[in-house]
């Protein structure tokens, strides 16, 4: 049995829809009530120790409102408790790097080593930014308006989140990846510019950008990364998707065609 946590979101809903079609077992896990799903919420042990109650092995992504590890940390407790053999973990590129005297991604590492603490069997997923994120800026796409650009000129090897998905499977129904960290990347380096035009090619309509620097309104820990990535950090390509999944890693243009109609349709 698999529990899928974040099964709404980007990478889980993904994850669920691979396990259905392969036929395995797997609990999805959310905070409101859903038909046939598992409800708990990171913050009321109890509700976890259900969610976990005889899991094999769980997908784990959290997105406090705020980066803590506190949401992954608790889950981690519950899984020892309940027997849980291995954790898959979301966590992001860059985590543990040292960046303006600070450390990118605090809270990501924080959970691995806490995953790692725990004697469970353990896998480490690290991406850069997805293609999907251009989803967030639908509304201004569609009105014309342009869209901030917090990475400036850097490039990053943009991923689809299909792909993370499909590795995340691989690493929760095998063994090969156990104990592994892996860096998961798209298959070319982009800068935002070049991802906006692309995706202007594919859509047929102005995608302008403007460039922003992070706010201090951000949260610590986010602009860390944040300033991380702009002075180039995340700027490397690695070759993990097409070496486990048997093919090419999916580029920014794919995804931006296969999404064409999520831009056409009001947010």
């Amino acid at each position: 049995m698999i529990l899928v946590t974040g099964a709404t979101g980007t990478i889980g809903s993904h994850v669920v829809r691979l396990l259905t079609e392969r036929g395995l077992p797997f609990r999805a896990m959310s905070r409101r009530e859903r038909a046939g799903w598992v409800r708990a919420d990171f913050d009321d042990p109890a509700s976890l120790a259900r969610a976990v109650a005889d899991v094999d092995t769980v997908f784990l992504l959290t997105v406090p409102p705020a980066p803590t590890a506190d949401h992954d940390i608790a889950l981690v407790a519950a899984a020892r408790a309940a027997g849980v053999r291995k954790i898959v973990k979301l966590s992001a590129i860059g985590s543990g790097e040292r960046f303006d005297g600070k450390t990118v991604g605090a809270w990501h590492l924080a959970a691995e080593e806490a995953i790692e603490a725990s004697g469970l069997v353990w896998t480490m997923l690290r991406p850069p930014s997805f293609a999907s994120n251009f989803l967030w800026f639908r509304a201004l796409i569609q009105a014309g308006q342009p869209i901030p650009n917090l990475a400036g000129d850097s490039r990053q090897a943009i991923v689809d989140p299909r792909d993370v998905a499909a590795f995340a499977v691989a690493a929760m129904t095998g063994h090969a990846h156990d104990g592994q960290r892996y860096d998961l990347t798209g298959p070319e380096l982009l800068t935002f510019a070049e991802q906006a035009a692309i995706l202007e090619g594919v859509l047929e309509r102005p995608v302008r950008i403007t460039d922003t620097h992070a706010s201090d309104r951000l949260p610590a820990g986010v602009s860390t990364g944040i300033g991380w990535a702009r002075a180039g950090g995340a700027a490397y390509v690695t070759d993990h998707v097409p070496q486990v999944l048997g093919r090419p890693a999916g580029t920014f243009e794919r995804w931006a065609r296969d999404h064409r109609e999520a831009f056409e349709a009001m947010p």
